[in-house]
């Protein structure tokens, strides 16, 4: 009896996974109509088996491309990323020593700007 009731629940945990997967994918898409995306939550929830069956078998591969694309723009939105700091210390402290020297900002903020640039050097930020 236990066994049943274990496999019984392995399967219902299962369903509800593919369900998540099929309204997730669903909204992902983004050439499916809201009015077909409507149609087949509806379905899914009256036919419940069967329409899960059926989405995965029709749209099977779109879903695979779509969850793929969505991992990759992930990905690809860290790859493209370049700290916009790229000078070196010494440059960061002439920059902040020709704005001391024109006036532009004080002695404190110079110590405060020379400190971060050889700060960054010995953290690597």
């Amino acid at each position: 009896m236990f066994f049943w009731w274990l496999l019984w629940l392995f399967y219902v945990a299962a369903y509800i996974y593919v369900v998540i997967l099929i309204v997730s994918d669903l909204f992902r898409d983004e050439k499916l109509s809201g009015w077909l995306k409507a149609v087949w939550i509806i379905v899914l929830v009256f036919v419940p088996f069967l329409t899960a069956l059926v989405y995965v078998i029709a749209r099977g591969k779109g879903m695979a491309e779509r969850a793929a694309a969505s991992r990759g723009y992930t990905i690809a939105e860290s790859d493209d990323y370049k700290p916009t700091a790229s000078s070196t210390p010494a440059d960061d402290i002439a920059k902040a020593k020709a704005l001391l020297d024109a006036g532009t900002i004080s002695q404190g903020e110079f110590d405060a700007l020379k400190s971060k640039a050889l700060g960054n050097q010995y953290f690597g930020a």
